[in-house]
């Protein structure tokens, strides 16, 4: 695996790591225990993920999900909630349709 690679793959799985953590954070050690990494990568995958805007250090020193991951998150329920919506409404007509 190329290095790029490697650092992509462990910044993704810090952001996965924080994952229900969003109110109260996790600390450096706390995410590199894991995501089975050093506290030192920890870092370093952190301060990508607040460059991004996908994470945040919270008053508290501990590391939590952004913003803009939260309205990431609200989109995809928002969009699940239409999908849903547009299939009741379709399977309504298959039932009506198959009355008459």
């Amino acid at each position: 695996m190329s290095r790029t690679v490697s650092a992509a793959a462990r910044v993704l799985r810090v952001l996965k790591a924080l994952k229900g953590h969003t109110v109260t954070g996790l600390s450096n050690t706390e995410l590199a225990q894991l995501a089975g990494e050093s506290p030192s990568n920890i870092t370093r995958a952190m301060q990508t993920l607040i460059e991004e805007g996908l994470a945040v250090k919270l008053d508290n020193g501990r590391f939590a999900h952004s913003v803009g991951v939260l309205q990431i998150a609200q989109a995809h329920a928002e969009h699940m909630a239409r999908l849903q919506s547009r299939m009741q409404e379709i399977n309504q007509r298959i039932t009506a349709g198959s009355m008459n």
